[in-house]
């Protein structure tokens, strides 16, 4: 082949790159611009509103895990987590306890037998979850639209734990609440042994203490964060954390719709 054969084909390749080039823009300029991230709703005195807008109706929802853990019965979901579960100060007998609970599947946690899970497993309960923040009552309350149809109320009203014999056990523990800027900061004790606060099948005890860090960084996405720290499961407290998703037109459950006339009265 000729060095003018070679030019000419060239250019014909070239000529016909730009033409499907140009047709790909037009189509994409007809398709309309990409969906813009939405801002994260407020309320009319500015605070974040971590639920549906008015008029709009959605849940949060999503799957996340806190430790990569290679031996889990299915490592691939823990793949993004932020940690390594070598890295977690597991004590010695909680590091097995972890390692039997995934060769047996986690078949026995107690949230497939639809008891409520604390922590980081309220957040992630098949079909979704509601917050509904009621400044009036200074109280926000996480509905659970899925699994053991529980609810969650977290104090904002400034009080304290209970102290001693007032502070009862319970599965979802006692939690009080305020806003550092655009981040709710849950602090929560009181927790008994009967349930898992993860889907890591990572355990606890009754010295448990979370600090939960939920923070909306735009209408579809909530930054999830939290510090666990039990001297009797681990030897040092430590912070993961995971994403999750909002997914827009899912009504509540009915049981939601009773649960807020019983607060209205």
């Amino acid at each position: 082949m000729g060095i003018r054969s070679i030019v000419a084909f060239a250019i014909i390749v070239t000529a016909g790159g730009l033409l499907l080039l140009d047709r790909v823009t037009s189509m994409s300029q007809d398709a309309g611009p990409q969906r813009a991230v939405r801002p994260v709703p407020r309320w009319p005195d500015g605070r974040v509103n971590l639920n549906s807008p008015p008029g709009e109706k959605g849940l949060w929802g999503g799957s996340g895990r806190l430790a990569v853990n290679p031996r889990s019965y299915e490592p691939r979901t823990t793949l993004r987590a932020p940690i390594h579960i070598d890295d977690v100060p597991l004590q010695d007998w909680a590091r097995a306890l972890v390692d039997y609970r995934h060769i047996n599947f986690l078949k026995d946690e107690p949230y497939t037998r639809c008891k409520p899970s604390p922590g980081p497993r309220l957040w992630l309960t098949a079909y979704g979850f509601e917050i509904l923040d009621v400044p009036e009552l200074q109280r926000i309350y996480v509905f659970n639209n899925g699994g053991p149809h529980s609810f969650h109320t977290i104090y904002m009203d400034g009080r304290t734990h209970p102290k001693g014999k007032d502070l009862v056990p319970g599965y979802l523990g006692h939690s009080v609440g305020h806003w550092e800027g655009d981040t709710l900061v849950v602090d929560s004790v009181g927790f008994n042994e009967r349930v898992w606060m993860n889907r890591d099948a990572l355990p606890h005890t009754d010295q448990l203490h979370l600090i939960e860090r939920l923070t909306r960084v735009d209408f579809n996405t909530l930054k999830y964060e939290i510090t666990v720290d039990d001297p009797g499961a681990y030897t040092a407290p430590w912070t993961t954390g995971f994403s999750l998703q909002w997914t827009p037109g899912e009504p509540p459950a009915n049981f939601l719709t009773r649960l807020r006339r019983a607060q209205n009265g």
